[in-house]
């Protein structure tokens, strides 16, 4: 009996990296899986059906349930063909795991209108395209009287929420949004039974490894037998838990990274100065002078 036993799940992204490590654990927990991949490149060029058939065949052979999936999850249409997919193949939806992503990095000033675009638009308008489809489905079966235990897990980034990296202006803004877009979501589906929770995870993948600064750490070689810290994998239990039917947890953000999972907050007030009349200028110098 595995975890997630009857759970019938879609993943994006899931063709390598800890996308393929989420469908790997939850086809063996039991989960039908949805294997959704473009298969382009780290930047989002080029389409390839191969990396998202090679695991769902990887699940058949092992003896699970998999399809596999090569609709864009940016395009509206794409995102509805995805969930419907899941349907007619399984019979229903219960999960819907977040993971698809590209990097385009560049600073501000020299930034391309279309590095901007592609990455919102894949990380973004992604993970909204697919929520959407699949929280109208879930919407109905609450409304029909069918009793939904759903969950979403969505993937945002440190880089979006407690570790700014220069030069990702882009994908620090998709992943800030998709942490708040969490928080929204978990409030508005938990009347139709409906769970939403992110992480943010650090893991050796084709994204990390070409990120300016970080791919010589996460290259780093691991004795055979020695915990890898940066290996994928360990980011799919967490995701396995969030999926479970008895989760207690929703609208939440864990950072999770090799053997640490820790519980996120937003922004909040760390400081306060106030006034009994009309804010000056010089008033407020004054003030915030001293935090500087």
């Amino acid at each position: 009996m595995g975890v997630l036993d009857g759970r019938v799940a879609i993943i994006t992204g899931a063709g390598r990296g800890i996308g393929r490590e989420h469908a790997l654990l939850f086809a063996r927990e039991g989960a039908s899986v949805v294997v959704n991949d473009l298969g382009g490149g780290n930047d989002g060029s080029g389409s390839d059906a191969g990396p998202a058939q090679q695991v769902a065949d990887e699940i058949v052979a092992a003896g699970g349930k998999a399809v596999a999936n090569t609709d864009n999850v940016a395009d509206w249409k794409g995102a509805a063909a995805l969930v419907d997919q899941a349907v007619d193949a399984f019979g229903g939806l219960d999960l819907l795991i977040n993971n698809a992503g590209i990097l385009r990095d560049g600073f501000i000033a020299n930034l391309d209108e279309s590095q901007w675009d592609d990455v919102i638009a894949v990380h973004l308008k992604g993970h909204m395209a697919t929520m959407r489809h699949a929280a109208a489905y879930w919407k109905d079966q609450a409304k029909s009287g069918k009793t939904v235990t759903a969950a979403i897990v969505n993937t945002a980034s440190a880089s979006g929420t407690f570790m700014p990296n220069a030069g990702q202006v882009n994908y620090g803004a998709a992943k800030a949004g998709i942490a708040a877009m969490t928080l929204v979501a978990a409030q508005e589906l938990e009347r139709y039974g409906v769970r939403a929770n992110a992480i943010a995870p650090i893991a050796r993948t084709r994204l990390t490894l070409a990120t300016p600064g970080m791919g010589a750490i996460f290259a780093q070689e691991v004795e055979e037998g020695e915990f890898d810290a940066f290996s994928p994998a360990n980011i799919s239990p967490l995701v396995a838990y969030l999926s479970t039917e008895k989760c207690p947890h929703t609208g939440k953000l864990f950072a999770v990274q090799g053997g640490a999972i820790s519980l996120l907050e937003g922004w909040h007030a760390v400081k306060t100065t106030e006034t009994d009349g009309p804010w000056t200028i010089g008033d407020v110098g004054d003030r915030l002078g001293a935090w500087a």
